[in-house]
């Protein structure tokens, strides 16, 4: 595996980190702010520097490229794979009337699945429900293929997310990136650092990821209670406090994000699926619990590795990022001194955040975690 990495900070011109290496047939991941991907030369200005390259796009609340985290900035990791394949399709939700898990199941059946061994995603973030999304895209699937990816950010504005192949970013795009070869070694695992607090309330009132009422009484009056002054803040408020959900009958829990709230109708709207009968508890965390769920979720995802992992491609939450303010790269100091610096590392801060649970298969929508993918050849 060849990498080059490139980053483009506001009002820079391209520095390259490392060896401008001449790849073949790259996979070219470009993550960046969302103002400087709507430029609608920005297709144009990566391609003339990678063009051989299949270039997917995301937009972010963060930029991670090594050690250290960006904003306002697009980074580049450029890969070549020398004994593995790719193929990349992609699919927009707004063709699918907004059904995120139809358009996850049309977008599984695009890949050959001989072969196939994981599925790395790049989705909008403000317009798909990340739970449906997974449903679909496991509908018809491998029980052998996993996935791993995230939902693209938009710093904490809320107001759009940008994702795609080939193209300008478009809003509501999903990408997914197939990985095929026997020589793969690829391991993925999340941990989040996150504590509950305050009393265990039931779901009385819900559709999908739309939360109308907690204990037959509105939720969003009640999470406004409890946030008191921060009530104002809101949607950005919630990052901070985020949501522990137990799906009925199920020991596992999930942490749950609101990423808008709907004044008009006293509803919050979340990342992901929150069904009637399951109970939330609200969580909150310490600068300190998060570095240490990052050095946890690297740990996880190193267990049982046969190989030292060349990529490493990281997918954190937005909601981290603003407990951890000033001492951001804190984590990511802490997932390279798990895996190892021999690891080329990138990813971004996301909306959400898709893996399975340590030693699974099953995929999860996760929010406030860090997210590992670990690939080598």
């Amino acid at each position: 595996m060849k990498t080059v990495q490139a980053i483009k900070e506001k009002g820079k011109d391209w520095n390259f980190t490392s060896e401008k290496l001449h790849l073949k047939n790259p996979l070219v991941l470009v993550f960046g702010n969302r103002f400087s991907l709507e430029s609608s030369t920005i297709h144009k200005e990566i391609d003339a520097l990678f063009p051989d390259g299949h270039i997917v796009f995301g937009t972010t609340s963060g930029e991670i490229l090594g050690e250290n985290v960006f904003d306002e900035s697009i980074t580049i990791t450029a890969i070549e794979f020398e004994k593995s394949r790719y193929v990349i399709h992609s699919e927009n939700i707004q063709e699918f009337d907004n059904n995120s898990e139809k358009l996850g199941e049309a977008l599984a059946s695009k890949f050959n699945k001989e072969g196939l061994k994981h599925l790395f995603i790049v989705s909008d973030g403000s317009l798909v429900n990340g739970s449906a999304l997974i449903h679909g895209l496991e509908k018809n699937s491998n029980d052998k293929v996993s996935i791993t990816g995230g939902l693209c950010g938009d710093d904490t504005r809320f107001e759009k997310t940008l994702a795609s192949y080939n193209a300008n970013p478009k809003h509501g795009e999903i990408v997914a990136i197939g990985l095929y070869g026997h020589d793969l070694e690829i391991t993925c695992a999340n941990y989040g650092g996150w504590s509950p607090f305050g009393p265990i309330r039931n779901i009385t009132k819900s559709k999908e990821n739309v939360l109308y009422e907690l204990d037959g009484k509105p939720a969003l009056d009640l999470y406004k209670k409890y946030l008191g002054d921060k009530a104002n803040e809101l949607p950005q408020a919630a990052l901070l406090y985020p949501l522990s959900l137990r799906v009925k009958d199920s020991n596992e829990t999930v942490v749950r994000t609101i990423l808008n709230i709907d004044e008009k109708e006293n509803t919050m709207i979340l990342a992901g699926d929150v069904p009637e009968g399951s109970t939330v508890q609200l969580m909150m965390s310490t600068v300190d619990d998060i570095a240490e769920g990052a050095s946890k979720a690297a740990m996880y995802a190193m267990r049982n590795r046969t190989k030292k992992p060349e990529l490493a491609l990281l997918v954190s939450c937005i909601g981290r990022k603003l407990v951890m303010n000033q001492r951001t790269e804190e984590e990511i100091e802490e997932v390279i001194e798990t895996i190892g610096s021999q690891a080329v590392t990138t990813g971004f801060y996301s909306y959400g955040e898709l893996s399975p649970f340590t030693n699974q298969i099953g995929c999860k929508l996760h929010n406030q975690t860090m997210t590992l993918t670990l690939i080598s050849e």
